[in-house]
Order: structure tokens, then C-alpha cells, then sequence
């Protein structure tokens, strides 16, 4: 029994000198010194003894107890003391809390809107290949956008002649060929992020700036739903008093195609400096699928038609919080960003 006084005795004191916190302290008070302790089941033995072993027994137990619970109350005051050091009264300092960037937080707002009326979010690389970015997309050689001054061309092998150069993807639109190549409709796409163009920065241009491309696919898919979408989606963003208005115009990879403004949210409509006296403000472009996209995708043009759009989300950011300056986006003032904290 005296080594088993001595084995508990080794053993309470390392652990209660280990203990980290209060909370472990009492769970070692409790082990030594509760009522089912090891020391307590020792002591229900003494009555087992003879009369000559109960006395020295006792006296060995008496001490193990008194030198555990000293060790107990000597680690509670280090506790205790190192407390103190911590004056809880003091003002903290001020908690800095990170937040969703302005752009980033629109571009899901956007496609949060298209994901609630079916469409699926796919993120496109933003390294390109020519066919991707231009061929696919009925963009032809001798379109100026396929022009070094208009696009970051990269200094890397093709892999095949069909694929061309490799580029900065100056769209969002190579993620529809992508998506058309590898499935087969019905789909509807919603696909945000980055592209590059060598613009001069200014106030309303930059050599980076985000997209979101939304594409459907489908037999029977007219202009009017391309229209209803877009509705959709101009009231859930911009309000219910909005209008839209559809202009045509001419894009390589879709026909019809049109460029869409919504009504002056300053002025309504009447207006104003912001709109140019206009009454509107453009916010993308879009159209039905060209007959000739859908057949490098090998979709059948005869049986499918579909529509696609773009717009920028530094455009429809400034115009929903009236920024007149993109680089502001960038420049990463603090005071400037946590306007649109929530």
C-alpha cells in the first residue's frame, strides 16, 4: 500500500503543476480529494489493518491529502496572481472586422439573381487561347479586337494550330464555348471574373475590370425571353421603378443583337447630368446566340437557339451607388470601401 501512496502522490503533484486553467485544476481537485478519489479508497481500507498498520497508514494518507491539497492552493494563487496582471477595465483596442470588396459583393448579388430563375454559376480561366476567346465566338482575323494594342497576348506555346496564341482573356464569353462544348442543352449559365484589356486608366477605364456572362440554350428560346430575363433581373437589382430599353446593335457572336439601358435612376427618366440629359443609362450588351457559335460547339442550330449577355460590374456598380470613378475600386482607401459595409 506504501507504494501505491507514493505512485498517487508522484503522480497528483505533476499533473496539478501541468494544469493550464481552472477548469482543469478542479478536475484534478475532484480525481485526489472527492469522495471517490484514489486517496479516499485508501483510507476506506485502514479498517482491513491491523492496529499497528492503521496508525502509520493513516499518518502517510493524512500527509499525501494535506501535501495535494496544498499543491492545489498554491497553484490556484498563481492563477490568481497572473489574473491580477490583466487590468479587465482597460478600453480594448478596436477590432478591425475584413468585409467583402464592393465588386465582389455585387457580382454575387448579380448572380444570386439568375441562380433563384435557374441559371448555374461557372467561373471560365482567365487564360485564353484564340479559339476560345475569338474564333468560337465568330470573332473574325481581321476584327481590331484581335489586335495586340487591344489584347494581352502571352509569350507561350500553342498547344495546337486551332488553338492560336495564348492571351488574357479580354471576355467573359469564352467560358459559353467551354461550357457548349462539354454539355449538351438545356443549360443556363451565369459566369462571372476577371478580364484584361490595355486600356489607358482613367475615370471609366482600366486595364482590369470584371465581367458577368449569362447564356441560354434551348429549343424554342426567343428574343422575348432574353427580354424577360433581363427585366428580372434590372427590377431585382435596380428597383421595381425601372425601365429597360433595348437598342440594336451588332455584336460578332450574336444576331440580333442590342445594347440595353435602363431608365436614369437620378432623374427618371427626365434628365440629368449623370445620364447626359438622356434619360438613360446603358448597363450591357446581349443578343440571341449567333447561328455560327452554336455550330463550332457542334450544336445544331436547326434544333437549338440561344440567348447571351455581358455586362460589367464596375459599370453597374457605379451606376447603382453613383461612383464616377473607377479607379476608386483599386485604390483601396479605406474610407471609400466601408461605405458599403453592412
Amino acid at each position: 500500500m506504501q507504494e501505491d501512496i507514493k505512485k498517487i502522490e508522484s503522480q497528483a503533484l505533476g499533473e496539478i503543476n501541468n494544469a493550464k486553467d481552472y477548469r482543469r485544476l478542479d478536475e484534478l481537485r475532484i480525481k485526489y480529494l472527492g469522495r471517490k478519489s484514489q486517496i479516499n479508497q485508501l483510507f476506506s481500507k485502514i479498517p482491513q489493518l491491523t492496529q499497528e498498520e492503521r496508525a502509520g497508514l493513516g499518518r502517510r494518507l493524512n500527509s499525501l491529502k494535506e501535501a495535494v491539497s496544498k499543491a492545489i492552493e498554491d497553484k490556484m494563487k498563481d492563477f490568481t496572481a497572473k489574473d491580477k496582471a490583466i487590468d479587465v477595465t482597460l478600453p480594448a483596442d478596436e477590432i478591425y472586422f475584413g468585409r467583402k470588396h464592393i465588386l465582389s459583393a455585387v457580382s454575387e448579388r448579380i448572380c444570386n439573381i439568375f441562380e433563384k430563375i435557374g441559371f448555374v454559376v461557372v467561373e471560365g480561366t482567365e487564360t485564353e487561347d484564340e479559339w476560345h476567346n475569338f474564333s468560337a465566338l465568330n470573332i473574325p482575323l481581321e476584327h481590331p479586337s484581335r489586335e495586340a494594342f487591344d489584347t494581352f497576348y502571352l509569350d507561350i506555346s500553342a498547344r495546337n494550330s486551332k488553338s492560336g496564341k495564348y492571351l488574357l482573356r479580354s471576355h467573359t464569353s469564352p467560358s459559353q464555348i467551354r461550357v457548349m462544348e462539354k454539355t449538351k442543352p438545356p443549360f443556363a449559365v451565369i459566369s462571372p471574373g476577371r478580364v484584361y484589356r490595355p486600356d489607358k486608366v482613367d475615370a471609366s477605364h482600366s486595364f482590369m475590370f470584371h465581367q458577368v456572362e449569362g447564356f441560354c440554350v434551348d429549343e424554342g428560346i426567343k428574343f422575348s425571353h432574353l427580354k424577360g430575363v433581363l427585366l428580372h433581373f434590372a427590377k431585382n437589382f435596380f428597383g421595381n421603378d425601372v425601365s429597360l430599353r433595348f437598342r440594336p446593335h451588332f455584336f460578332p457572336f450574336t444576331e440580333p443583337s442590342a445594347e440595353v439601358d435602363i431608365s436614369c435612376m437620378i432623374c427618371k427618366g427626365a434628365g440629368c447630368s449623370v445620364c447626359s440629359r438622356k434619360g438613360w443609362l446603358e448597363i450591357l450588351g446581349c443578343g440571341m446566340i449567333h447561328p455560327n457559335v452554336l455550330k463550332a460547339c457542334r450544336i445544331n442550330p436547326s434544333k437549338y437557339s440561344g440567348f447571351a449577355f455581358g455586362m460589367g460590374v464596375e459599370r453597374i456598380t457605379m451606376l447603382k451607388y453613383g461612383i464616377n470613378d473607377i479607379r476608386l475600386f483599386y485604390e483601396n482607401d479605406i474610407r471609400f470601401l466601408t461605405q458599403f459595409y453592412e
